[in-house]
């Protein structure tokens, strides 16, 4: 048997309401909130920073999300045919939101490289390096994207509905790879980054000031990566073995449970201009939003460990 039925037509309401409900102050702030946040990383900042190409990079993936989103809820509540539009839809659809995954995995790796080795900071980090990654990064997932409906073994009837039980383990090789990895990533910089800060904490009230506003960003960046993405990619996860196990009594609870995640999972389009907004704001100076005056001291101490003990210091 390689299909089960959904027959819990209140249900089914009840979870089109609830995306109804999220995806409308969702549209209603991420647009205007994506608008500001180009014309501030485009516009506003005067140097082109590391940070800077990220942004716009997270921006122009947020903004497609966004345009996907009436679709993707008009396709899923009145069962529309897979055909070239919703082949499109889907393609921009499963294309940004791995890009704002991996992105902010980009800027997590950069402020653990700045803030933990800043002398090679300057031969690793570039502006022109990072739009190089995000380049690759976005024609990788295009053509994935593209390629992505050759690995599954039949068409589905409905866009955006997966009515098959066959396991798609090109499914699974995009969590693992497109998030969990990721998330592993996020985590272990976030984590040494805020116990780089904290051990750089001085009697300067002003520094003090400025690390601990720093360390709140990381960890309220980290909590929205965590919170957002990570029980949509546990509920696809618990598809995946609905499928390999071909349990048609859990089938509903499955498709149910990955509709609602996914509209915490697509909030993070305004999260996202939120978070990074309130950095690029704090701290405008340094590519990495890190004080540039940390990242002084850090230089300082690297070049004194590197250089061997005298008698005499010169001066």
């Amino acid at each position: 048997m390689n299909n089960c039925t959904e027959d819990d037509d209140t249900l089914q309401n009840g979870v089109a309401l609830f995306q109804l409900i999220v995806y409308i102050p969702v549209l209603s702030l991420g647009i205007p909130l994506n608008m500001i946040a180009f014309w501030i990383f485009c516009c506003k900042l005067k140097r082109w920073t590391e940070t800077r190409v990220y942004m716009i990079n997270l921006m122009v993936a947020d903004s497609f999300l966004l345009f996907s989103l009436p679709f993707l809820l008009y396709f899923t509540k009145y069962d529309y045919p897979t055909d070239k539009l919703c082949s499109i839809i889907r393609n921009i659809y499963f294309t940004n939101m791995p890009m704002s995954i991996l992105i902010i995995t980009l800027i997590a790796i950069d402020r653990y490289i700045a803030i933990k080795f800043p002398l090679k900071a300057k031969i690793l980090r570039s502006p022109l390096k990072s739009a190089s990654i995000c380049g690759f990064l976005w024609i990788a997932l295009i053509i994935y994207s593209f390629l992505r409906p050759a690995f599954q073994k039949e068409m589905e009837q409905f866009c955006f509905q997966k009515q098959s039980i066959e396991p798609n383990y090109s499914m699974l090789f995009s969590i693992i790879f497109g998030y969990f990895i990721p998330l592993g990533i996020v985590i272990f910089c976030s984590v040494q980054v805020i116990k780089c800060l904290k051990k750089k904490i001085t009697t300067s009230p002003h520094e003090t000031k400025l690390i601990q506003k720093a360390i709140k960003i990381v960890s309220v960046n980290l909590c929205v990566f965590v919170i957002c993405f990570s029980p949509f990619h546990i509920a696809l996860l618990l598809r995946f073995a609905v499928d390999v196990h071909r349990a048609c009594s859990l089938l509903l609870e499955a498709t149910i449970s990955i509709k609602i995640c996914s509209c915490i999972a697509n909030s993070n389009c305004c999260l996202d201009a939120f978070c990074y907004y309130f950095a690029a704001k704090e701290f405008p100076e340094f590519p990495s939003l890190f004080p540039t005056c940390i990242l002084k001291r850090c230089r300082m101490n690297q070049s004194q460990e590197s250089q061997p003990p005298t008698d005499q210091v010169m001066i």
